[in-house]
């Protein structure tokens, strides 16, 4: 038979490993809560005609610019990270985009990093924040293994508010030359 003393130390291991767990738990309802917002991916559409793709594919811009989380898309041999306002934070996904790019670099092309920027508030400021934006990105595509010598980057862009939404205009362009 057992006594109640040696009970105790495991009891004691349970209760530790029971609060353990109801941290991870907390700590991942935590983290889903807040990245809630974030874009997910878009379902397949199947277009019947050009039209109908390009319909698809301005509602998604649409949805995007709409939104003021951080984000990335592929677009015809484009990547485009879009940032949130005041940010120059990478969406979640980045490096997966850059896959391509990565691989057109190891192969000899050039990388263009082209930065852009709304047209609301301190014109400076904005072009400073559209430069930290394309130096995270080149910081991005240089950590996968692609020199500096192969990253040109653009003086960064303003977008007029007549061309799109603000959102829109938040972002940094990478593509192969």
């Amino acid at each position: 038979m057992v006594s109640q003393d040696e009970d105790s130390p495991q009891r004691v291991a349970l209760f530790l490993v029971f609060g353990l767990i109801a941290i991870v738990v907390a700590s991942v309802l935590i983290f889903a809560v807040n990245h809630r917002g974030a874009p997910t991916a878009k379902p397949a559409v199947l277009a019947t005609s050009p039209s109908a793709a390009a319909v698809s594919a301005v509602s998604s811009d649409a949805a995007l610019a709409a939104s003021d989380a951080a984000s990335v898309k592929v677009e015809q041999g484009v990547v485009k990270f879009y940032f949130a306002s005041g940010k120059a934070d990478l969406a979640a996904g980045a490096g997966e985009a850059l896959t391509d790019m990565v691989k057109g670099a190891q192969a000899g092309r050039k990388l263009v990093v082209s930065g852009f920027h709304d047209a609301t508030g301190n014109a400076a400021q904005n072009a400073e924040l559209a430069l930290q934006r394309a130096l995270a990105v080149r910081s991005a595509v240089t950590a996968a293994g692609v020199t500096e010598g192969q990253v040109e980057l653009k003086k960064p862009e303003q977008i007029s508010s007549s061309s799109g939404s603000d959102a829109e205009a938040r972002r940094v362009e990478i593509s192969l030359q």
